[in-house]
């Protein structure tokens, strides 16, 4: 559980990453949500919605270190232009953001904040939706093969059981359905179609996952469930 965190936030410190600290990631995913869920809660009696959602996108930046939208946009600018495979790769491995990455953060960060600021605070929603987004990465990587020789993931790899992400799954439903009812379930249910869908084009383009899809997948997750959260039902 501390290695996990220790890769997914910049504040704990932890032992480098093994194969085994993929199975902690639902854990941690739903540490990461239930924190911001409180930042969210406090916000709000703090400043207007529009200010406290703005304040929570913020907080889940920190938390994270960017890590993920670091990720997010490095797959937008290797799977989204047309490009030859060995060249895809190559833009994701550059540190530098072009076109495709930096106009898929705005709108990502847009949506995050808007679907935000259309609810009330919604803790255990947040600690559903971060669960399940961590969770769609633990079977990202145990379903398809590493697109690299060697990279930041390539830690997590090994023949690991898909338990944990299967219990990850669940305890992501019961969260969010604590937090949002039915819509929570069906929240959650969007966000691993939408981390699939990320898989799918990762996979039909470069072969397999990187570190830098999983950032993406998990992102795509959590704001598409968070669109879904904030419909009006």
């Amino acid at each position: 559980m501390r290695r996990a965190l220790a890769f997914l936030t910049p504040f704990v410190r932890g032992g480098p990453p093994d194969a085994a600290t993929f199975d902690w990631f639902p854990v941690a995913g739903a540490a990461i949500g239930l924190a911001l869920g409180a930042v969210w809660w406090l916000a709000d009696r703090a400043w207007y919605p529009a200010v406290a959602a703005a304040v929570v996108v913020a907080a889940d930046l920190a938390l994270t270190g960017m890590l993920h939208l670091d990720g997010l946009v490095d797959s937008a600018d290797g799977l989204l232009p047309h490009l030859p495979r060995a060249r895809r790769l190559e833009v994701m491995a550059d540190p530098g953001a072009g076109a495709f990455g930096v106009g898929t953060a705005a709108v990502v960060l847009l949506l995050r904040w808007s679907s935000i600021a259309a609810m009330r605070p919604r803790p255990l929603l947040l600690a559903g939706l971060w669960c399940a987004s961590r969770t769609a990465m633990v079977v990202i990587a145990r379903g398809l093969p590493y697109a690299r020789d060697d990279g930041l993931a390539s830690a997590f790899l090994g023949s690991r059981p898909v338990g944990w992400g299967v219990a990850g799954g669940v305890v992501a439903c019961a969260l969010a359905i604590a937090g949002r009812g039915a819509v929570g379930a069906v929240a959650v249910a969007a966000a691993f179609v939408a981390a699939g869908g990320v898989a799918e084009l990762a996979h039909r383009r470069i072969g397999g996952f990187t570190g830098d899809v999983l950032g993406a997948s998990g992102m795509t997750a959590e704001t598409v469930g968070l669109l879904v959260a904030a419909a009006r039902w």
